[in-house]
């Protein structure tokens, strides 16, 4: 990928404000948040419970309307969901009566069985065809006929990622996807899902609680201020080489410095959120 087009603002968030209506008033959640995102970065939001993370994630994914601000992917405002933004939640969301195949298969067919102006409607055979290829993306290709609750909670995340990425997004939301996961587990799918992300060149924003995860991941990695009126506290660039090998980055004092950083900024900067109140 060119520097120029790292370079270029793919995602778009400006001046963006939320609060939310609750039985006890007006609640500011986020304030002012300003962040662009290249066509193809990887970028993670980080920070404690209660920053907005997800909030900003779920503006991102058009799930909500900012208060103030606004928001822009691929030169057009967010004005709802989209097929060109898949999301990934920590729960997988996959129906349990359908087997892994027609999990994946009923994502598709909405997206790309339907006519649009400039593109018929693809066949069942072309809506199979991309169903299998991303079973195979996440090597359950002979997981396909198995229902949810036959298979691992590492294999369920798997087909919510091959749900995902069946669609062709141009952006790839996660929140804490693998955050209900084993350790190992977890390991494996991150190594997994660089590997992915490298194949496919998507645009990823991820939210998580895990430092590591964040530097190992992330191209940027964004961290965010304690709530209510949460807003960026500091972006920072890592600039590890790719691919990455979590084994070789270990003992790299640049992998250590990056995590240092960011263990900085939310344990010494900001404190914990449960220990200022």
């Amino acid at each position: 990928m060119s520097i120029e087009s790292m370079n270029a603002k793919y995602i778009e968030i400006q001046g963006v404000d939320q609060t939310f209506k609750t039985k006890k008033g007006l609640f500011p959640a986020l304030r002012n948040i300003n962040l662009n995102v290249a066509k193809g970065e990887f970028v993670a939001l980080i920070g404690h419970s209660g920053c907005g993370k997800s909030t900003l994630l779920n503006l991102i994914a058009g799930l909500t309307m900012p208060t103030q601000g606004s928001l822009i992917c691929a030169s057009r405002e967010i004005a709802g969901p989209g097929p060109e933004r898949a999301v990934v939640f920590q729960n997988h969301s996959l129906l349990p009566w359908l087997t892994c195949f027609e999990n994946i298969y009923l994502g598709v067919e909405r997206v790309f069985g339907t006519r649009n102006p400039g593109a018929p409607a693809e066949t069942k055979a072309q809506l199979k065809a991309r169903t299998d290829a991303a079973l195979a993306l996440v090597g359950l290709t002979a997981a396909a006929q198995k229902r949810p609750g036959e298979i691992s909670g590492g294999m369920k995340q798997r087909v919510g990622i091959a749900r995902a990425l069946a669609m062709e997004p141009k952006v790839l939301l996660m929140d804490e996807p693998f955050g209900a996961l084993d350790a190992l587990t977890r390991a494996k799918l991150q190594d997994e899902l660089l590997e992915i992300v490298a194949r496919t060149e998507s645009t990823v924003v991820m939210v998580t609680h895990d430092v590591d995860e964040a530097v190992l991941l992330s191209d940027k990695i964004v961290m965010m201020t304690n709530g209510p009126a949460a807003t960026i506290g500091e972006v920072l660039s890592v600039d590890l080489p790719r691919p990455r090998n979590r084994v070789a980055l270990a003992d790299s004092p640049e992998y250590l410095g990056y995590r240092k950083a960011v263990i900085d900024f939310l344990y010494t900067r900001q404190g914990h959120v449960e220990k200022a109140a």
